[in-house]
């Protein structure tokens, strides 16, 4: 396996059971659907999803220019690998309430797709429990790459299932409701202007 480019670690702050790889303004989070218990996104904004609601978890990233081609399941509870798409190319691990940890930028590379693989361990410690101290490890390798739908490398913690059976048993998210044709909504406006004017009977 090559060497990555640039590697860190650090605590990171979690919140609702979660902490973001965000670019620079983007914080609106993605529909709820945890279809593989550990990881879903949206152009822009991925989720993990931690065992904690809140509190810190060990985070460390390793960035890659090519891919890391042998997953080593190792120690780990869950890895999996998810396609994300930074739309700035300044994608980085971020705390929603906190300031983002000391963490290097996860996509030097610019704007684009790339893959993450994220290791996890420890989410059944404390589940639903506040962490004071770290109880979870969390391990990012990350590279440029095209969009591919998910590798499940290790499923075995009671978290992840919990995860992703609410993610079968709930509705799928429903479109919003499209917009009446123009003809319409000048007929409406005429019937609301036609309803305020004073009465000179």
């Amino acid at each position: 396996m090559s060497e990555p480019v640039t590697a860190a670690s650090a605590l990171v702050r979690v919140e609702y059971h979660a902490f973001h790889l965000a670019d620079i303004g983007q914080h609106r989070q993605p529909p709820f659907r945890p279809e593989n218990g550990l990881i879903f996104s949206r152009p822009g904004l991925a989720v993990v999803l931690v065992g904690a609601s809140s509190g810190v978890v060990n985070v460390q990233v390793q960035v890659y220019e090519q891919p890391v081609t042998s997953p080593d399941t190792t120690g780990w509870d869950e890895v999996v690998d998810h396609s994300i798409e930074s739309v700035s190319g300044q994608m980085q691990v971020a705390a929603m309430m906190d300031d983002p940890p000391d963490l290097p930028l996860l996509t030097p590379f610019g704007p684009g797709h790339y893959r993450v693989r994220v290791h996890a361990r420890g989410r059944d410690r404390g589940y639903d429990a506040v962490a004071f101290e770290p109880a979870e490890d969390y391990l990012l390798q990350i590279w440029p790459a095209t969009p591919e739908k998910d590798t499940v490398h290790q499923h075995t913690d009671q978290c992840g299932q919990n995860w992703r059976s609410s993610a079968t048993s709930a509705p799928e998210p429903s479109a919003p409701p499209a917009a009446a044709p123009a003809w319409e909504q000048q007929a409406r406006a005429r019937l609301k202007r036609a309803s305020t004017q004073p009465n000179n009977n």
